[in-house]
């Protein structure tokens, strides 16, 4: 189970890093529409969150006193609803900024490989303790794991409904 969670988590980023590399460099950094980020500012916010996934899974952690999955649907029903919008904690905002297409392009890339390292390696049945979830308390690495996959397939998605509505 645990590489097959390290492939899903590179296969999301690398779907992420598929859809922007469809749009031009002179469009990376235009919002699309009102109250949307901008193509650069959804990549920027999503490197934010998983390299903070990945901090996490680094990071300290304990023995694990519960089911180490027991929030792994609760995360999957929240992040692959898209019909709900929500709102991103202050830490990972991305600053609006002008953005290197070819900067944040690097990131991914190299993010795809440290996700599916560190995933693979680590005993994701702990607790990380570094960080607590909002709402829920503190995650075991399977969720961090999970989460990071949804929460990039999510902005997958945002960012394949900013390319359709740029391109009309």
């Amino acid at each position: 189970m645990q590489k097959e969670l390290a492939q899903q988590a590179a296969q999301a980023v690398a779907e992420m890093g598929t859809t922007f590399a469809l749009f031009a460099h002179q469009k990376v950094n235009e919002v699309p529409f009102a109250g949307s980020w901008t193509p650069a500012q959804v990549v920027e916010h999503t490197l934010l969150s998983a390299e903070g996934c990945i901090a996490l899974l680094d990071g300290d952690t304990s023995e694990t006193t519960r089911d180490a999955t027991a929030h792994v649907q609760e995360l999957r029903d929240m992040f692959l609803n898209f019909d709900i919008k929500m709102q991103s904690p202050p830490d990972i905002v991305p600053p609006d900024t002008t953005y290197d297409k070819a900067a944040l392009t690097d990131r991914l890339n190299t993010l795809r490989k440290t996700a599916e390292r560190v995933i693979a390696a680590r005993d994701l049945s702990r607790t990380c303790t570094t960080f607590e979830f909002p709402t829920i308390g503190y995650l075991t690495g399977l969720e961090v794991a999970n989460f990071f996959i949804v929460h990039t397939q999510r902005h997958a998605h945002q960012l394949k409904n900013i390319y359709g509505a740029m391109v009309q």
